[in-house]
């Protein structure tokens, strides 16, 4: 089946962060019961029909912030030529690395390889651990969770968490923080764009377990221990009492 439309009713649940009262989570109940897995190397066509096993990788990884640049540069260092087939081969400068793209934001270095670009830390097909993140292979040598020791963006793909300050009616506030599909619109105007995309995709939607079960490191990550438990909760309560008007399109019927 071709990639579906994300435009289509969907549950949401919101609930008081039992461990922060001024914050309302906002739930999609529907993708995160939904059957979405990473297909990176089983299947994933990549964003850019002439990169395909670069998968999202193609363009670079925005940080988040200072904070999260200097979390990845410490693991940065950490890398040999064992694990990353662009090492430069001496100690590693920032240059070699990082780049500001147009608008002034730093992010990533795209390292051109045979006229594709991709993040310089994606291994290409033939290096001898194939494709793939040094970062993410880094973390398994480490025996650390990948979202450790990879940017921020590239973790939490294909969640995405965003806030919103509500003012009541009565005048107090809160914060909105929700939950939800990082999809295409989340890239902005050239998401639509993309030659492929996993997360509507069919193709994508073939995992034995829920998002919210596959995802819990990430989860427990964007909302922590407290609220996640309680997410898990009211996904638990979703999945047994769902028709399957309720399903995500792009999942099994």
């Amino acid at each position: 089946m071709p990639e579906v439309d994300v435009v289509f009713p969907r549950a949401f649940v919101e609930f008081v962060n039992p461990a922060d009262e001024t914050e309302m989570m906002r739930c999609d109940l529907t993708w995160l019961t939904s059957s979405f897995s990473c297909i990176f190397g089983q299947g994933c066509k990549g964003i850019y029909a002439d990169s395909p096993d670069t998968g999202c990788c193609t363009l670079g990884a925005h940080f988040a912030g200072d904070e999260d640049e200097k979390r990845v540069a410490g693991y940065v260092g950490m890398l040999d030529e064992t694990l990353w087939q662009f090492h430069p081969g001496r100690k590693v400068k920032k240059k070699d690395w990082i780049e500001t793209d147009d608008e002034g934001d730093r992010k990533t270095l795209a390292h051109e390889v045979d006229g594709q670009s991709a993040c310089v830390f994606h291994n290409r097909t033939d290096f001898h651990l194939g494709a793939g993140c040094a970062l993410h292979a880094l973390a398994f040598v480490l025996e650390k969770n990948p979202l450790e020791t990879k940017p921020d963006v590239c973790w939490q793909l294909p969640l995405r968490r965003t806030f919103r300050e509500v003012t009541r009616t009565d005048g107090t506030t809160y914060t909105e923080v929700s939950i939800g599909e990082y999809e295409r619109a989340g890239w902005g105007p050239g998401g639509h764009d993309l030659d492929w995309y996993c997360s509507s995709n069919t193709e994508a939607h073939v995992a034995p377990e829920p998002v919210y079960v596959t995802h819990e490191p990430e989860l427990v990550a964007l909302m922590g221990p407290e609220a996640y438990a309680e997410l898990v909760r009211h996904c638990d309560a979703h999945v047994r009492s769902r028709s399957a008007l309720a399903l995500h399109p792009a999942d099994p019927r």
